[in-house]
């Protein structure tokens, strides 16, 4: 019997993964040999200790939590967007380590980034000196290609795990334009090719690959990867550029807001514990602040740990919270010169 919600957002470890109904027909993936969740310990959600407390302390709204489940339903990627501080990074460690789903897998895109830098990476220079190195050698056999392979935090997503592995794909829409577009054959196939490896399957279909995150190598058969359970996928986006319509189409989309006053203190006291009179004051600050220019709730949390654990007082502790706070989206004028001067 399936239970909705499997992700609650209550933050406790459990194990309802468990209970998650198969995936529609059109979304089921077949890939093998079945590899073993890769850990039951609920804080290796985060592969870092600031990246657990962040799991345990994410306040989670009703539709997110909603759209996590749709998501983890229907076997889609979850498209986040909103402000800086909204939380969007921090969703997929919360999910994880709720879920027991193991480490998060963490993509970082840059201008830069390409397909291939998320699915794997090849260094033909290594294997070259390799090979010269064992050329020398009486009994020397050329190096072995998927020595000098490397899974990336897509590829190793899609391995053919038994529990969907959790992969967060942050700031997309820093990525080179053609990347959402990129992306689309692989997650709506859940599988890719390694044409290094494609390439000498007549004499060597198996390969054992070292994985993204862990010094472990998995099997490839014949150079294809192809998943099992269709992994947890999160993209962020702070709603710098618009998306090609068939890549929203294939994605769960959360807009994530600017959070209210309610959830402003359900967020410090997660994090710092209960509010006293200053964080209070440090809240409606930022309210207002915020109503006027784009701020980041984790300037609101460096104001009150600061505040609190420097002993300041009166107007230099105003001061303080004030330089915390500035606005990130403020032009700055050039020193000495007025705007019709430009």
């Amino acid at each position: 019997m399936s239970l909705w919600p499997v992700y609650t957002g209550g933050g406790e470890p459990h194990d309802g993964i468990t209970q998650l109904p198969p995936p529609p027909p059109w979304r089921a993936f077949d890939g093998k040999p079945v590899l073993p969740p890769p850990s039951e310990d609920p804080d290796d959600a985060a592969s870092s200790p600031d990246r657990t407390h962040r799991a345990q302390t994410y306040v989670v709204t009703e539709q997110s939590v909603e759209l996590v489940n749709a998501a983890l339903y229907l076997r889609r990627p979850l498209l986040v967007t909103g402000p800086p501080g909204s939380g969007k990074s921090s969703l997929p460690y919360a999910v994880a380590r709720e879920l027991m789903l193991g480490p998060v897998l963490r993509w970082n895109v840059t201008s830069r980034s390409t397909l291939d830098d998320g699915l794997y990476q090849y260094d033909p220079l290594s294997r070259l000196y390799a090979a010269r190195e064992e050329r020398t050698e009486a009994f020397g056999t050329p190096s072995d290609i998927a020595e000098h392979l490397r899974l990336g935090p897509l590829g190793t997503a899609l391995l053919p795990h038994q529990r969907p592995r959790v992969l967060l794909i942050d700031e997309i829409d820093k990525g080179d334009l053609d990347l959402p577009n990129d992306l689309l054959n692989v997650l709506e196939e859940g599988q890719f090719e390694i044409p290094e490896l494609v390439r000498t399957a007549h004499r060597h279909p198996n390969a054992a690959v070292m994985v993204a995150g862990a010094d472990l190598r998995v099997p490839v058969h014949r150079g294809r990867v192809r998943c099992h359970a269709f992994p947890f996928v999160v993209l962020t986006s702070n709603g710098e550029r618009e998306f090609p319509p068939a890549f929203l189409r294939r994605c769960v989309t959360l807009e994530l807001k600017q959070p209210d006053k309610q959830q402003l203190k359900a967020i410090v006291e997660a994090h710092l514990g209960p509010l006293d009179h200053h964080a209070l004051e440090l809240v409606d600050t930022f309210l207002h602040r915020a109503s006027g220019g784009e701020l980041a709730t984790d300037q609101l949390l460096n104001a009150v740990y600061l505040t609190r654990t420097s002993g300041l007082q009166g107007t230099s502790r105003e001061q303080l919270a004030e330089h915390l706070m500035p606005y990130l989206s403020q032009a700055l004028e050039p020193e000495g010169l007025r705007p019709d001067e430009f």
